[in-house]
């Protein structure tokens, strides 16, 4: 079985560890590898999951997600198989359901999804809001400090 190291990744991406480390754990819990899949970085918080899904039609393939899982389903029908006229000598182009789930990190998006040449694109974006970004503080300087006021009242 393959094991990826996403420890280059923890390097460029400062404060969006979290999102490798799930990724990370997903791939590590003993899921089967089927079907493969690629995770890219396309821009600076947007990302790419593509898995390789030949032989599944649009219609036989479904993508949810809730609260922070990602889940892509494939199942073939079971009329496809009954219909077919040829006999198969040999059988290497897996047609097999499957489940994949990713947990995402917080405030990731999925935005679209495509189907082309038998790669299934997901595409993410991470939106963080405007109240969770950080805020640079002026810093002031002795002459700009606040006068303190006393408020005794002269007898």
């Amino acid at each position: 079985m393959r094991t990826y190291d996403l420890t280059p990744f923890y390097r460029s991406t400062v404060g969006f560890d979290r999102f490798f480390s799930l990724l990370d754990q997903a791939a590590s819990d003993g899921s089967p590898g089927y079907p493969p899949y690629n995770i890219e970085r396309t821009g600076e918080n947007a990302y790419r999951i593509s898995v390789a899904v030949s032989g599944f039609s649009q219609g036989e393939l479904s993508i949810v997600a809730k609260e922070n899982t990602l889940t892509i389903k494939g199942e073939k029908s079971a009329n496809e198989n009954v219909a077919e006229k040829a006999e198969v000598l040999y059988r290497g182009i897996a047609a097999r359901a499957f489940e994949r789930a990713f947990q995402l990190a917080d405030f990731v998006q999925v935005k679209n999804a495509s189907l082309e040449n038998g790669l299934l694109h997901v595409d993410l974006v991470r939106e963080i809001p405007e109240a969770k970004k950080p805020r640079s503080i002026p810093i002031a300087s002795g002459a700009q400090a606040p006068q303190v006021v006393d408020a005794s009242v002269a007898a």
